[in-house]
């Protein structure tokens, strides 16, 4: 199928299509014309990589984690492929701390703001007299 059908059928942008080929996401064969012609099984490819891209990881480490699908006998590969994993895994953890941490800032900054308006909106008390 050429690019834009496998556009349509997947959803995905001709030039994200281009753009996972230079990183090595996913290949085409060309016609005499230049042509790009991609097998039946790239559907399901793009729709891996869309996932994977979904989950926050780069192209560099979808490179790294493809080759499992593609080679899944490999100990090497697998072995490669287990540890960026873990790296991933690590560095979300790492950022679902700071933006734990980011929302517990922005608590307190809710809470200071809260009283503030509640006493922005409370009347003032009666004006004492000087004696």
């Amino acid at each position: 199928m050429r690019i834009g059908e496998l556009s349509k059928r997947t959803g995905v942008s001709p030039r994200s299509l281009r753009y996972y080929e230079e990183q090595g996401l996913l290949t085409s064969s060309r016609s005499g014309a230049g042509q790009r012609h991609y097998a039946d099984s790239a559907v399901q490819r793009v729709s891996l990589i869309r996932q994977l891209f979904d989950a926050g990881m780069s192209s560099t480490v979808i490179a790294t984690v493809l080759p499992c699908v593609d080679v899944p006998r490999d100990l090497d590969v697998a072995e490669n492929t287990f540890s960026a994993m873990m790296h991933e895994r690590d560095r979300i953890d790492a950022d679902i701390a700071h933006l734990l941490e980011t929302r517990d800032a922005l608590d307190v900054l809710i809470r200071a703001n809260s009283r503030h308006r509640a006493d922005l909106s409370t009347p003032p008390g009666p004006a004492t007299q000087p004696a």
